[in-house]
C-alpha cells in the first residue's frame, strides 16, 4: 500500500511538473511568406533584381544578335571565300554560338546568385526581428504558418513583427482554426 501511494505521489508530481513546463513553453506562428514582401527593403530588392535581369536579358540578345548577323552574313558571302577563310568563319561562329549558349546558362547562375545576395539580409532581418518579438512576448517557439492547418489567431506574431518593423501588412482574409496557407513569395 505504501508502495503504490509513492508511485501515484511521484505520478503526480511528474504530471505536475511536466504540466508547469508545458505553462512555460508558449508557441507562435508567422507568416514569413507575407511578412517579407511587405518590407521594403524587399521592395528595393525585388526592383534591382528586375533590373539585373533586364541586363542579363539585353546581354543575351546582343549575343543572339551578334550570331544571327554573322551567320547570316557566313551564309551569304561564304560562296566567294577560300575554304581556309570559311573555315576561320565558321570556327568564330562556332565560338559565337557556345558563347551566347554559355552565357544563357550563367546568366541564371548570376541571377540566382544575386538574388541571394541581395534577399537573403532581408529574411534574416525578418527572422531575427520574428526573434527578437518571440522573446520580448514569452514565446518559446515560432513556428512558420506556412507548415500549419490548424492554429489560434492570438498566438500568429505577424502583426506584433509588423508593427516592430513598422510596416503594414495586406490582411489575407484567413483568422484561426483551418486555414488554406498562402503560397508563392519571391
Amino acid at each position: 500500500m505504501k508502495r503504490q501511494f509513492v508511485v501515484v505521489f511521484m505520478s503526480l508530481g511528474l504530471l505536475m511538473a511536466t504540466s508547469t513546463a508545458n505553462a512555460q513553453n508558449k508557441i507562435g506562428f508567422i507568416s514569413l511568406q507575407e511578412l517579407i514582401p511587405a518590407m521594403p527593403e524587399y521592395k528595393k530588392a525585388v526592383a534591382d533584381l528586375d533590373e539585373y535581369q533586364k541586363a542579363l536579358v539585353d546581354q543575351g540578345n546582343d549575343y543572339q544578335q551578334e550570331f544571327i548577323r554573322k551567320d547570316s552574313i557566313y551564309k551569304t558571302d561564304s560562296t566567294k571565300w577560300s575554304q581556309a577563310m570559311r573555315e576561320v568563319k565558321r570556327k568564330e561562329l562556332n565560338e559565337l554560338y557556345m558563347k551566347w549558349m554559355n552565357f544563357n546558362q550563367e546568366a541564371e547562375q548570376l541571377y540566382q546568385r544575386k538574388q541571394q545576395e541581395l534577399i537573403a539580409p532581408i529574411q534574416q532581418k525578418a527572422v531575427s526581428t520574428t526573434q527578437t518579438v518571440a522573446k520580448e512576448n514569452g514565446y518559446s517557439y515560432v513556428i512558420s504558418k506556412e507548415t500549419l492547418i490548424s492554429f489560434p489567431s492570438a498566438d500568429d506574431l505577424l502583426p506584433l513583427v509588423s508593427k516592430k518593423m513598422n510596416i503594414k501588412i495586406e490582411s489575407t482574409g484567413s483568422s484561426g482554426g483551418a486555414a488554406a496557407p498562402k503560397s508563392g513569395g519571391k
